[in-house]
């Protein structure tokens, strides 16, 4: 068996603090994408050795949605998906509801947000949260539903990467229709909020996070400890460490 598919059945070897509790289904899933991306290794450097038009990029695109995504072709793929006028690519619906759009470059199209411009656009037309961007090699999920002024890029990989393949399977795991309906594509959209820099702001100055650090300043200094210095380090971080744009607000 290839080495890096065993690490992908192995999810624990890289994440010991899980042990054994990675679920069945996600155990299936990887080992799913993993036979997908590469089998499909060979077609993606074919389309880009001779260049392809959008059009076989598109039957690629749909191949690795059905056999390695797990959506299924005929009852949650839409070709061609009309917006008002104009068409997006594809839609995805689950339980009878629109999720996503996909938008598909030609496979040697680098992905930039001129790209993305326009499915943007159809998605807040339509209240779609989510937007699929991909050239058949990079995949790249986008949240721009909630208002949002910029686009959340949530999911990007590169199945030609030179990476393990293990890790480019994790990458695009979150879009499997397995793991989307079972939360983990929000999951790891609100991750990626959370380490903005004004959510990291918060989070260092809260009272678990600067305790922690009192306590390795204490270790590192000798110090047994003084009344109010608990403030005091959350002081030096206020002052000091956190740009002062970042600044809560009191």
């Amino acid at each position: 068996m290839d080495p890096d598919a065993t690490q992908i059945l192995n999810r624990t070897a890289e994440f010991p603090e899980f042990g054994d509790s990675t679920p069945e289904w996600e155990t299936e899933v990887r080992s799913r994408l993993s036979g997908v991306v590469e089998r499909f290794a060979g077609p993606l450097d074919e389309l880009l050795d001779r260049d392809a038009n959008e059009g076989d990029t598109r039957m690629l695109v749909a191949d690795l949605l059905t056999e390695g995504l797990g959506f299924s072709k005929y009852g949650e793929l839409t070709t061609e998906y009309r917006t008002k006028g104009e068409s997006v690519d594809y839609g995805i619906t689950l339980d009878g509801e629109l999720f996503a759009f996909i938008e598909v470059k030609p496979c040697s199209t680098e992905l930039d947000a001129r790209n993305l411009r326009q499915a943007k656009l159809h998605a807040g037309e339509e209240g779609i949260a989510w937007v699929v961007l991909t050239n058949g090699r990079v995949w790249q999920v986008h949240h721009v539903g909630d208002g949002d002024d910029g686009t959340g890029l949530v999911v990007d990989v590169d199945l030609r990467a030179e990476s393990p393949l293990h890790k480019r399977v994790d990458a695009l795991l979150p879009l499997t229709r397995e793991a989307v309906v079972r939360g983990r594509l929000d999951e790891l959209r609100a991750w990626r909020a959370a380490l903005e820099p004004e959510p990291l702001a918060h989070v260092l100055r809260s009272d678990p996070v600067a305790s922690a650090i009192r306590a390795e300043v204490r270790r590192r200094t000798g110090h047994v400890g003084h009344l109010g210095d608990l403030d005091e380090v959350l002081g030096a971080l206020t002052e000091g460490v956190i740009a002062r744009r970042l600044q809560p607000e009191e």
